[in-house]
């Protein structure tokens, strides 16, 4: 069984902030695969999913993003998911708006949602979806530079990324990793 996550923070407050791409690509693949999250556990909203004679499981931690691997370590151990079975998608301060760099293990980076999930699931070799959000511009503080809104023309920009971040999450269900990075990078 697969585990795709995408990370964020609850509620209301944080929809459409640059921390919730996570959420966002969540959402998209909510809707094409008709399978609303309504199961609540493991400090998570999640879904199991039946596709091609398989079944993954769709998440989004609601423990905040800087406690994102309790939710993440406990599903895994849940259903016996294994490391390379599992897929996290988030936001990266490094990439410009927009660009989505696929990776099959790394650092945090100075992620708090990846260091929290390193923690609880032990390693660092996971697959991972990186969605850029670009650096903040004019002396704005990181912290609320990534809980802010995206502005309407990046959010325009940013639709057909997460269709294309949803696309990968889609092929990976049909392919090896690797090939899913060498077809989206």
């Amino acid at each position: 069984m697969k585990l795709i996550v995408g990370l964020g923070n609850p509620g209301p407050r944080f929809d459409k902030t640059r921390h919730n791409i996570g959420f966002e690509i969540i959402d998209e693949l909510e809707k094409r695969f008709q399978a609303p999250l309504n199961q609540a556990k493991f400090n998570g909203l999640y879904s199991i999913v039946h596709y091609n004679g398989e079944k993954f499981i769709l998440l989004k931690p609601m423990t905040y993003m800087n406690l994102s691997g309790e939710s993440i370590g406990a599903i895994m151990n849940f259903y016996d998911i294994s490391q390379k079975d599992l897929l996290v998608i988030y936001d990266d301060l490094d990439l410009p708006v927009g660009k989505i760099r696929l990776r099959q293990k790394g650092s945090a980076g100075g992620h708090n949602g990846i260091k929290s999930t390193i923690a609880h699931t032990g390693s660092q070799e996971f697959n991972r979806i990186r969605v850029g959000i670009d650096r903040p511009k004019n002396g704005m503080s990181v912290p609320d530079y990534v809980l802010a809104r995206f502005s309407p023309d990046e959010w325009s920009s940013m639709q057909p990324v997460i269709s294309t971040c949803a696309d990968a999450c889609e092929t990976w269900l049909k392919k090896p990793f690797l090939e899913v990075m060498n077809q989206f990078n």
